[in-house]
């Protein structure tokens, strides 16, 4: 794959049972060696995960050379101007590696969690895109990001109203995941948007995919997708038959999303374990 033109990061396993201290930090420093552009984690507050803010701003000082992306981060169940300044902190201890992809979530009992405010949250989430430019420009609030207009903005969801909020305000669209097809469709509409709002250019595309790689894994990686995407339903299922699970697989699923004009492809791991990120550096290194 060294012709390819996609970028391939991989998500550290925030998520995951078994994903400690250890295992993390090995995690990020390998990931960094190796032949990955990003490393990317999810976003949980009812789950038994690590705060993703608090394990990139860790993993920022670690590393040298990978960039840092949440993919995404739920913006509305978070204090507007405690997020960009959690966001430029680690773009300064990056050194200005950090990519920022925000949407709305779709699990209530995250905002029941925080008083967050779930039945106007597409409001307040649009409010804030246009604040944290703002205060990433302005002298109140410090420090300054690292990069010229603060970080790398993303922006998910798969409504016409998410994808105008990725013309608007931000760099770039990140998806959800699923097969190449489903990506291209929602590439298709970011696109239109970007041009009917006026924006010069393309946007950024991001995708993401789960893998396990190994026998011993599958099953268990199957179990987590079914526990971690639960709150779907019967939907939970089709995450997990979707993960890849062979090198074959991995392969055919980059070539797919580079195909659809995926810009940036981050894979992350269904098992929390060190094996894992070597056996896909091999596949894609």
């Amino acid at each position: 794959m060294a012709d390819r033109r996609i970028r391939v990061g991989i998500g550290l396993p925030n998520t995951n049972p078994g994903a400690d201290r250890e295992l993390l930090t090995r995690w990020a420093c390998e990931a960094d060696a190796g032949p990955f552009s990003t490393l990317g984690v999810l976003d949980r507050v009812t789950y038994g995960s690590i705060e993703p803010m608090t394990l990139l701003a860790a993993s920022a000082a670690l590393t040298q050379r990978i960039r840092l992306a949440t993919m995404i981060a739920i913006a509305p169940i978070r204090n507007t101007a405690l997020l960009a300044k959690e966001a430029a902190t680690i773009d300064v201890l990056s050194g200005g590696r950090l990519t920022l992809g925000l949407a709305i979530g779709a699990r209530k009992d995250d905002y029941d969690a925080t008083n967050g405010p779930y039945h106007t949250r597409g409001e307040v989430f649009t409010r804030q895109l246009g604040e944290l430019r703002e205060i990433w420009s302005g002298d109140e609030i410090g420090p300054k990001p690292v990069q010229m207009d603060g970080p790398e903005l993303l922006v998910g969801g798969l409504t016409d109203i998410a994808f105008a909020r990725v013309a608007r305000f931000a760099d770039g669209f990140a998806h959800n995941g699923g097969p190449p097809r489903i990506f291209a469709a929602a590439a298709d509409k970011a696109r239109a948007a970007w041009i009917d709002a006026g924006r010069p250019g393309k946007p950024k595309l991001w995708g993401q995919g789960y893998f396990a790689l190994g026998e011993d894994v599958i099953e268990p990686g199957r179990d987590y997708l079914r526990d971690y995407y639960a709150f779907t339903g019967p939907f939970a299922e089709k995450i997990a038959e979707g993960m890849l699970t062979t090198p074959q697989a991995i392969l055919q699923f980059v070539r797919g999303y580079e195909e659809a004009g995926c810009d940036e492809l981050i894979l992350f791991p269904a098992v929390a374990r060190m094996d894992q990120l070597e056996r896909l550096a091999d596949v894609i290194g």
